[in-house]
């Protein structure tokens, strides 16, 4: 994948995450595209498909062709971007009565918020700078040979800035942290832990009694000797007397 790719799918991905585009991506191609594209030997269909690496649905309206048509009278070059246009499926823009402009055309169908979520292919620089005022609109244009998905516009950015405020993590940035989990193996080691925490038996060590430990004695200075304490044990003095006399007896004998 080129750098001119990956700028490409960067800028289309900003669209994805937060106006909800979605494949196949709708391009709305008007007379100035059809013709730049023919001038330069540019194989709109062909070439589009490279650049995005997406599946797309090239559109155009009958105003546009309308439009070129007329124009083809004056310029044979003209006439062959009639020809072009015209492959194209034509997407129903309310017009088909009395036409109007191609610009005005495709502005009508962007309306107030592209809900429609359109990609327009156009040449136009006055089309292009009113366009660029309304958020959510991906603009795309050929630089000689080399089609240019612009980078979203300020409109865009802030609209998008304020969405993110207001609705906090989009669902799509919860899947994506998912999958980068799973691919860390963070979830397996949570998995692990939650196995862990599952309640069990006593352990068997913990039931026994503990060994009581040899008390020490003090010394008149405060420190511990480490003797072990010796306990005495009384004897009645009846017990004694008798103890005394059997021994006095085994003596004479």
């Amino acid at each position: 994948m080129t750098s001119r790719n990956k700028k490409a799918r960067k800028n289309l991905g900003f669209y994805v995450n937060n106006y909800k585009f979605h494949q196949p991506f709708q391009i709305l191609i008007d007379g100035t595209f059809a013709f730049a594209a023919l001038q330069n030997k540019f194989n709109i269909q062909e070439q589009l498909k490279k650049y995005f690496q997406s599946e797309l649905k090239l559109l155009t309206t009958s105003c546009i062709i309308s439009e070129t048509e007329k124009l083809g009278i004056f310029s044979t070059s003209i006439n062959g971007t009639t020809q072009i246009v015209k492959q194209y499926a034509i997407h129903k823009c309310g017009h088909e009565k009395k036409p109007i402009s191609g610009s005005k055309c495709l502005r009508s169908m962007i309306g107030k918020d592209n809900s429609s979520r359109y990609i327009i292919a156009t040449q136009d620089r006055e089309l292009q700078d009113r366009l660029r005022l309304i958020p959510g609109v991906p603009l795309i244009y050929l630089h000689g040979k080399t089609p240019t998905l612009e980078s979203p516009s300020e409109a865009s950015r802030k609209r998008a800035e304020v969405m993110q405020k207001d609705l906090g993590m989009t669902t799509w940035q919860k899947e994506n942290i998912k999958v980068l989990e799973k691919q860390a193996g963070i979830m397996q080691e949570k998995d692990k832990l939650k196995k862990k925490k599952k309640k069990g038996g006593p352990n068997p060590l913990s039931c026994l009694k503990k060994k009581k430990k040899p008390e020490t004695i003090l010394s008149k200075n405060g420190i511990k000797s480490g003797k072990v304490r010796k306990r005495k044990i009384k004897i009645a003095p009846h017990i004694k007397e008798a103890l005394v006399i059997e021994l006095k007896n085994k003596c004479e004998t």
